[in-house]
C-alpha cells in the first residue's frame, strides 16, 4: 500500500489547511534577514571576531584597558557612563581627554554639564584649557541636539554630554553621530538607566560603595564576569563631583602654573563663565603675598 506524502496530502487536503501552509510560507519568505537587521543597526553581533581599529584611544588606566575588547574606548563610537551623582566620575576620562586635548587644534566640548567646569582641577588633571568648550543650553532637548551636532561635525575630539530624558533613538543619534564625525562621545546617565537596552558601543556603571567599574556591555567581546576596583571613586555624601571642586592634587596646585597656563591661552578666559574673576583674584593674592607687609 502507498501512502500519500505531506506535501500532497496537504495540497490535496481541505482549504484551511492549504490556507494555514500558503500563509506560514509567506510568513517565512518575509522574515527580515539576519544581514538586514545588522545593517538596519537593529541587532549587534557578539562575539564577532575583534578587529584592531585604526586608532586606539587608552583608558589610561590598565585595569580597564586589560578587559575592553579594544584596548580603551571604542574609537568614532559613544560610550555611556551610568553612575550616581557626584563620586568624582570625570576622574575616569581625564586621562583620555588630557591627551586628546594636547593637539592644537583638538576640541573637547562639554554639552551642559551639571555643574560649573573648575578649570584648575582640570588644568591638575593635564586638560589644556585652551581645547575646552562648554555649550550651555537651555532644554534637554537642545542638549541632545547640541551633543549631536558636536559628535557628527568632526571638529570634536571629544564630547561629554550629560543627556536627559533621552530613549533609545536619542542614544542611536548619538552613537552614529559620533561615528559620522569620528570623535569619542560620553554620555553620563543615571545608573538606573542601566535597565534599559542601549545603542552605545560600551556601557560601564561606577559603583560609589563599593567602589568599583562593572562593564555591562562591551562592542565586539563579552563583559567581564568581575568588576573592576577604582578607588579614584569618592562616595555621595563626602565627595563632590570633580568638575565643581577641586580633585586629589588639584587643591594643592601652585597658582603660579595655574595662572601660567591662562596666560599662554587667553582665550580660556572666553569660555568658563566667571573665570576671568577668578584669575584675577588669585593674580591680586600672589601679588600681596610677594609684595609682603
Amino acid at each position: 500500500m502507498q501512502y500519500p506524502s505531506s506535501t500532497s496530502s496537504a495540497s490535496n487536503g481541505p482549504s484551511w489547511a492549504r490556507s494555514v501552509l500558503a500563509n506560514a510560507v509567506a510568513e517565512v519568505s518575509a522574515a527580515p534577514s539576519l544581514d538586514g537587521l545588522i545593517s538596519q543597526r537593529r541587532v549587534w553581533r557578539g562575539q564577532s571576531a575583534v578587529t584592531t581599529p585604526a586608532i586606539e584611544q587608552p583608558t589610561g588606566w590598565p585595569a580597564l584597558d586589560a578587559v575592553l575588547p579594544t584596548r580603551g574606548w571604542p574609537d568614532a563610537a559613544l560610550t555611556e557612563l551610568l553612575l550616581p551623582d557626584g563620586i568624582g566620575e570625570l576622574q575616569l576620562l581625564w586621562p583620555a581627554l588630557a591627551r586628546l586635548s594636547q593637539p592644537k587644534d583638538g576640541v573637547i566640548a562639554l554639552i551642559a554639564p551639571p555643574y560649573h567646569p573648575y578649570p584648575p582641577a582640570w588644568h591638575a588633571a593635564g586638560v589644556r584649557l585652551g581645547a575646552l568648550q562648554v555649550i550651555r543650553t537651555k532644554t534637554p532637548r537642545d542638549a541632545l541636539w547640541a551633543a549631536e551636532q558636536c559628535l557628527r561635525s568632526g571638529a570634536c575630539n571629544a564630547v561629554v554630554c550629560w543627556p536627559q530624558q533621552a530613549d533609545d533613538r536619542a542614544l542611536r543619534r548619538l552613537q552614529v553621530a559620533a561615528e559620522t564625525g569620528q570623535a569619542l562621545g560620553f554620555a553620563f546617565r543615571p545608573l538606573k538607566a542601566a535597565v534599559n537596552p542601549s545603542p552605545a558601543a560600551l556601557r560601564i556603571a561606577l559603583d560609589a560603595r563599593p567602589r568599583q567599574l562593572r562593564v555591562l556591555k562591551c562592542r565586539g567581546g563579552m563583559p567581564p564576569a568581575r568588576p573592576i576596583p577604582f578607588s579614584q571613586l569618592g562616595h555621595p555624601e563626602t565627595s563632590s563631583t570633580s568638575i565643581l571642586r577641586p580633585a586629589g592634587d588639584a587643591a594643592r596646585q601652585p597658582s603660579s602654573q595655574f595662572l601660567a597656563a591662562l596666560g599662554s591661552s587667553p582665550s580660556t578666559l572666553r569660555l568658563f563663565p566667571g573665570l576671568a574673576a577668578h584669575a584675577e583674584s588669585m593674580r591680586d593674592t600672589k601679588a600681596d603675598i610677594e609684595a609682603g607687609p
